[in-house]
């Protein structure tokens, strides 16, 4: 028997509908691209490979330089090339965004499965960012436009997980119904926090550029 998420003053098709295509579009477009910037770095990965003197076309300046990322210890930091797992991960995402477009009425089991692979993702992301900035001192514009759709799809998944009363945190759907209303300016701001930190690490360069 499928199980109707609860809803407010409409009906529950028409609240579950509401809540399911903006989370099924940003799914959809975030995770389409995902792959097309995992998928572009793993095919740079592969000519540098077949050619050690081939330079990626994302290497533009000294700062922006996705060779000297690619090279890294932390690029295969599982024995493989990180792309392999953005493009595994965004097709994920890309098939629960058409499945949500289509109609379908997630069960809680969904969610929280969405809510452990997105959670992984933006705590990897943000290791992969320190290790960017502070050890390997180069950054991958492909590397970039990952960061930059996870973020958006780890906070929406949460604040619907949150709103639903799916994950069991005091006072969550109450954090969650004020969050969602101004889920744009969190991004802004997480994206801004972001840009400072590179601004900060990379100021020399910038200032004698």
């Amino acid at each position: 028997m499928n199980t109707v998420e609860p809803s407010g003053s409409a009906g529950p098709g028409t609240a579950a509908r509401t809540l399911r295509r903006p989370l099924g579009w940003l799914y959809l477009i975030g995770g389409a691209i995902g792959i097309a910037a995992s998928a572009a770095l793993m095919l740079e990965k592969l000519a540098s490979l077949a050619d050690p003197s081939y330079v990626p076309l994302c290497s533009v300046n000294a700062v922006f330089t996705c060779g000297s990322v690619m090279d890294s210890p932390q690029a295969g930091i599982f024995g493989f090339p990180n792309p392999l797992i953005g493009i595994a991960a965004f097709s994920v995402v890309v098939t629960a965004g058409v499945a949500l477009l289509t109609g379908f009425a997630a069960p809680r089991w969904f969610w929280l499965g969405l809510q452990l692979g997105t959670t992984l993702a933006i705590v990897f992301v943000h290791w992969l960012i320190s290790q960017t900035l502070y050890d390997i001192g180069a950054l991958c514009l492909y590397c970039m436009v990952v960061w930059a759709v996870t973020i958006p799809i780890f906070l929406s998944t949460t604040l619907h997980n949150l709103e639903r009363g799916y994950l069991p945190l005091p006072g969550g759907q109450v954090l969650a119904s004020v969050l969602i209303r101004i889920r744009v300016v969190i991004v802004a701001v997480w994206y801004l926090s972001i840009a400072a930190l590179v601004l900060q690490r990379f100021w020399h360069w910038w200032e004698f550029a």
